[in-house]
């Protein structure tokens, strides 16, 4: 089975065909320096990115992957949560290449082909899909049903990064560059709070973590530059301890001993190195998704959808995109 994937649904322009499990090909084109200038994606700036960029990703990715359209066996596509601008440019495409090589058309959820990017062992898991949208926690019995536990209440750890980043006066995407900050400075320099730590639910929150940052931020007047470092450390160990002390929570709840990571975030050392020390002490198995399929790619969203035709699933007839859908509402269909 062959499929061609396409993931529009934010920044990232991407386009992959995978077989057999297997990615064939890869391609995507980041819009980061687009929207470097304006600290944030821009959804307007995005969509016409992603229509500048579409067909040559796509022709990348079946080049590469040494396949002709007409020997596809599916055309799958992200059709939401995402900006809407932005979906419909990739929705749009999938659709004409399925109706011109008469290909079945398979709508992918943006948040489960993240959840299941991690190469997950057979059996009960709990999953963290954290990135610069979502944070969640997520508990699969099996692979093909799951729940989700909790999500962000406000910003998503990601975003927090970003955000804080911005305020301290540092380039965007904050979290590649806080991390390299945060590895000269001292994490216990200030004393940030960790939100929602023992909130006694799945949440999250870090609002209060990056209003706290800018208070500091202002106390510290001329000196900020001079404690950009600790700064950081301090910010990125707050995060970094709230994901992994969830998480290590959850997993032991449910009496699960399998963890899942994936999502933008989940590139951040900090943050692996803490989980992965976290696991052997309670003799877990730990699975990060590569970090080449972290940010948003189409070969997850196209491993996915071959998985789940090959158990047999039918996709619906007549859809359009779903820039707001929300997980749980994939959790009762079939096991995959």
């Amino acid at each position: 089975m062959r499929i061609l994937g396409i993931e529009t649904s934010c920044d990232e322009t991407s386009a992959a065909v995978v077989a057999d499990g297997c990615v064939l090909s890869s391609a995507v084109s980041s819009q980061v320096d687009f929207h470097a200038v304006y600290g944030g994606v821009v959804p307007e700036v995005a969509s016409r990115q992603h229509l500048k960029l579409i067909d040559a990703v796509v022709r990348q990715a079946l080049t590469q992957g040494r396949v002709h359209p007409r020997e596809l066996d599916a055309v799958a596509v992200t059709r939401g949560p995402g900006l809407p601008s932005a979906l419909l440019v990739g929705v749009a495409m999938a659709k004409g290449l399925a109706a011109r090589y008469g290909k079945p058309l398979a709508p992918v959820h943006h948040l489960e082909a993240h959840l299941y990017s991690s190469p997950i062992d057979s059996g009960a898991f709990v999953a963290l899909v954290v990135s610069g949208g979502h944070t969640m926690l997520i508990h699969a019995p099996h692979i093909g049903g799951h729940r989700v536990l909790g999500s962000t209440v406000d910003d998503a750890a990601g975003e927090a990064f970003d955000k804080v980043a911005q305020m301290l006066g540092l380039p965007y995407p904050g979290g590649p560059v806080i991390e390299l900050q945060a590895a000269q400075g001292n994490p216990r320099a200030f004393d940030f709070p960790r939100p929602m730590l023992h909130s006694g639910d799945w949440n999250f929150s870090f609002s209060g973590l990056k209003t706290a940052v800018r208070r500091t931020v202002g106390l510290l007047g001329g000196d900020k530059t001079a404690r950009m470092a600790d700064l950081c450390a301090s910010f990125q160990l707050a995060v970094v301890e709230v994901l992994v002390e969830k998480t290590l929570a959850a997993a032991k709840k449910f009496r699960v001993r399998q963890i899942a990571v994936s999502g933008g975030v989940a590139c951040n050392g900090s943050l692996r190195q803490a989980l992965e020390k976290r696991c052997q002490r309670e003799g877990m198995r730990l699975r990060f998704a590569e970090k080449k399929y972290c940010t948003d790619n189409a070969a997850m969203v196209a491993l996915l959808a071959e998985r789940k035709l090959s158990q047999g699933w039918l996709p619906p007839d007549d859809w359009d995109i779903q820039p707001d859908w929300r997980l749980e509402s994939r959790s009762t269909e079939m096991s995959i």
